[in-house]
């Protein structure tokens, strides 16, 4: 027959608090700012922009030169052109950014 050995309960479970040995529970940060400005950096929106900008500069190179006819066939053609491209470009954004 074995002899069993006896522990006092206080020996065994010490009454001074130790470290839990988990590690605390992440928290959820929100940011107050909706997206990232990185986001902007889209090849394809950048690409519209350019070409935006591209058009806009060969309008003045062209006033400069006097060729006042082709400006304002420009003119009237970018009337129309900016606020459609502007406004794709917007739902464009919208549509394929993940929030």
């Amino acid at each position: 027959m074995r002899k069993t050995k006896g522990f006092p309960f206080r020996k065994i479970f010490s009454l001074s608090p130790k470290p839990s040995l988990t590690r605390p529970r992440p928290f959820r940060a929100y940011s107050f700012v909706p997206f990232s400005p990185l986001a902007m950096l889209d090849p394809t929106i950048l690409m519209i922009g350019g070409i935006v900008l591209g058009i806009a500069i060969i309008e003045r190179i062209l006033e400069r030169w006097g060729v006042i006819d082709l400006v304002e066939q420009f003119a009237k053609v970018m009337r129309f052109i900016l606020p459609v491209t502007f406004y794709s470009a917007l739902i464009y954004f919208f549509t394929t950014f993940i929030f």
